[in-house]
């Protein structure tokens, strides 16, 4: 059988996605192997999975979608709670369907959706700071906007990947992004059917640069045409990253917060 799972964590204490070690071996901080672990625990057998976005160390996720295959007989219920059990607390499995063979959580996915939130305000935040970023500089949100939206469309994201993403090619399908306000959080959310490596932090980062006002919104243009990642804003950090999910057409039946 072929399950898919929705797997929510915060990535703080993690490495990262991907596991680092191979299938078998002692274990790294990452998700997949804390996942693939609990997993293989209850088939009694070696579970591999394979994921819809491999986040990067400290970004967390709201809905990773991960498939793997077993000849063990569990009811998704079972999955679910067994699993969770099994995992550190900073990792739950949300959900378990059972999908047909030719699912693939990587290469079934039509688009994936980023969303990265900044608290802007003079002092650094206390609660609630492992999933958010600071910036002190009032922001110019709508700017911000304005700016962002020159990247819609499928395009050549050499400016915003980082030196060492292994992708072939720059070119991304970014479907949509918006910036927006609300008290003090600015908050950014990206979809595209695939992004690069650092790509929506390297965005985040020369878009900061347009808030704070030190660069007017057609910058963004310029960076996108010129093709360099040393002419663009620094990457932002990891904190306040979250992978929202994937999306899938409806045929696969998963859970609508992943349905296209």
């Amino acid at each position: 059988m072929r399950y898919a799972l929705g797997v929510e964590y915060d990535g703080s204490e993690f490495l990262g996605w991907q596991r680092l070690s191979k299938p078998g071996e002692p274990g790294d901080d990452t998700v997949q192997q804390a996942l693939e672990t609990a997993l293989s625990t209850i088939a009694d057998a070696r579970i591999a999975t394979t994921c819809a976005g491999r986040t990067d160390a400290g970004v967390h996720a709201q809905c990773n979608v991960v498939h793997f295959d077993t000849d063990a007989v569990r009811d998704p219920r079972g999955w679910v709670l067994g699993t969770t059990s099994r995992l550190p607390l900073s990792v739950t499995v949300r959900w378990c369907v059972p999908v047909a063979d030719d699912f693939n959580a990587r290469f079934s996915a039509i688009a994936r959706r980023y969303r990265y939130t900044l608290r802007n305000q003079p002092v650094r935040p206390a609660l609630g700071r492992q999933w958010l970023s600071w910036e002190r500089v009032p922001l110019d949100a709508q700017a911000m906007h304005e700016a962002a939206q020159v990247l819609v469309g499928e395009q050549d994201f050499t400016a915003f990947r980082t030196v060492h993403c292994q992708a072939p090619h720059a070119r991304r399908d970014l479907q949509a992004i918006s910036v927006t306000r609300s008290g003090d959080d600015v908050v950014v959310e990206v979809r595209a059917n695939a992004f690069l490596h650092h790509m929506v932090r390297n965005i985040v980062g020369s878009l900061l640069v347009v808030g704070r006002g030190d660069r007017p919104p057609a910058w963004i243009a310029e960076l996108l045409a010129g093709r360099d990642r040393k002419a663009a804003g620094p990457t932002a950090p990891s904190a306040g990253l979250v992978f929202v999910g994937p999306l899938y057409p409806p045929g696969f039946g998963l859970p609508d917060e992943v349905t296209a």
